[in-house]
């Protein structure tokens, strides 16, 4: 059955409330560890271990919210109600992680992150599952992700360009000042974003509410072979990810010697990622969506032990390596995202009700407890290494070659998982043009 493709209008509105998301991300992931730990005198091992006790919570919130979110049935919509709801918990929490008193401890950081992560929830997994649901079309939904995907990296892009203005023409820089300015601009883009693609973009309304308990569902869910293969691949990517994200700095500080520049870096990689967006977007309707991520993953693989190379005064040689890497790791943002519904439609095959919300619950939560044992490694074994993140400390030559090593190669080992789990996943374009066919029939029955 034809149908008319989503008009541009929607993709950028719908768009817009990645962007919260995408800004988020890095800060809390590389500035957040490194401003308690470095600036506010937090240790390392107890902010490792903040990062992971934060997740207990999820547990219970995840599931919780992805089921009520499917159950929910409102003349708004079910998925825009949620991230309405979202905005207090999140404009909160930001500014109380983001803008600290002095003197503040381990506890304020754990209590503050998980108001943070309830607030993440209820915004991502609605956000995610309305993605699932805006068309069934195989090469659309990839579309629709990089859509989503790139104007999250824009105002990515757009928060990491502000601190480097402000150091190269005022010279105004620190952690603390980058880790402000990026509070300021999501303390904008949360409320302004949300509320634009709730009031814009339409929702599916001929969808079917779970009626299967929940224990059931996550049984129906367990016997996906595909959607666990996805999430595994995308766990061990994101925790991949995370671990070099919270070492990026410790690595530009003590390597290089370079104390501001790590907005730099940051800036470098995420107008390479925004590049490479539209291309890996193209290129996944040629060769296939997991050869694409397969094929982005390997560049990196290779060009990241490159770090290795490099010593006191090289933070510039660093940035071909970045730019190379940040190009192939838009893959990573665009193929999951965009697999993802296809898993879905599998689901809704065999259980015959639209349970998105649930699906994105589970990887909602694998994502977050990626994002905490990826840091919570990285800050273990530096500590464990003896490295010092002090200002002005000096470490020893073994200490700046385990920072070295570590930067260099645990995310590259993470990546290596990744291809070995989705080298034979399943889900092609024509095997997703046969679930939809069934789907249609399914629905012309009932």
């Amino acid at each position: 059955m034809s149908r008319k493709p989503l008009s541009k209008r929607i993709l950028f509105y719908f768009g817009l409330s990645d962007m919260p998301l995408s800004v988020a991300n890095v800060p809390l992931a590389a500035y957040i560890p490194n401003y308690y730990g470095a600036d506010l005198g937090v240790s390392l091992a107890s902010i490792g271990a903040v990062w992971l006790f934060a997740r207990l919570f999820d547990a219970i919130t995840d599931p919780l919210v992805g089921y009520l979110g499917d159950k929910t049935d409102t003349r708004w919509g079910r998925r825009r109600v949620w991230m309405i709801a979202s905005i207090p918990f999140l404009m909160l929490s930001v500014y109380k992680i983001f803008f600290p008193e002095l003197g503040v401890d381990a506890g304020y950081l754990l209590f503050w992150l998980v108001i943070f992560w309830i607030g993440w929830t209820m915004l991502f997994i609605p956000y995610y599952a309305w993605a699932a649901e805006l068309s069934p079309d195989y090469n659309e939904r990839t579309t629709i992700a990089a859509w989503r995907m790139f104007i999250g990296m824009v105002a990515n892009v757009a928060t990491k360009v502000l601190p480097v203005v402000a150091l190269i023409l005022f010279s105004y820089g620190g952690t603390k000042e980058v880790v402000e300015m990026i509070g300021w601009g999501l303390l904008f883009l949360i409320p302004v974003s949300i509320s634009l693609t709730s009031y814009n973009v339409p929702e599916k309304k001929d969808y079917k509410s779970t009626k299967v308990p929940i224990l059931q569902g996550l049984n129906i869910m367990w016997n996906n072979g595909p959607f666990k293969m996805l999430v595994a691949a995308f766990f061990f990517s994101s925790m991949g990810t995370a671990l070099s994200t919270a070492v990026v700095l410790f690595y530009i500080r003590g390597v290089t010697g370079e104390e501001e520049a790590g907005i730099i870096f940051l800036l470098f990689y995420y107008v390479s990622n925004l590049c490479g967006i539209p291309f890996w977007a193209w290129f996944s309707s040629i060769i296939g969506k997991h050869k694409a991520w397969m094929l982005g993953l390997s560049f990196f693989i290779i060009m990241s032990p490159f770090y290795m190379l490099l010593g006191q005064g090289d933070f510039y040689w660093m940035l071909p390596i970045t730019t190379t890497t940040g190009f192939a790791g838009a893959s990573f943002y665009v193929m999951p995202n965009s697999m993802k519904a296809d898993v879905i439609d599998l689901d809704t095959l065999n259980s015959g009700e639209d349970r998105a919300g649930q699906f994105f619950a589970v990887w909602s939560f694998a994502s977050k407890v990626a994002l905490s044992v990826g840091p919570f490694l990285g800050l273990m074994l530096l500590s464990l290494i003896g490295f010092d993140s002090t200002p002005g400390a000096v470490n020893s030559p073994n200490q700046i070659l385990g920072l070295k090593a570590l930067f260099s190669f645990a995310c590259p080992v993470c990546f290596i998982i990744v291809l070995l789990i989705v080298r034979k996943y399943p889900i092609t374009e024509s095997f997703q043009l046969d679930i939809r066919k069934k789907l249609e029939k399914q629905k012309q029955k009932n």
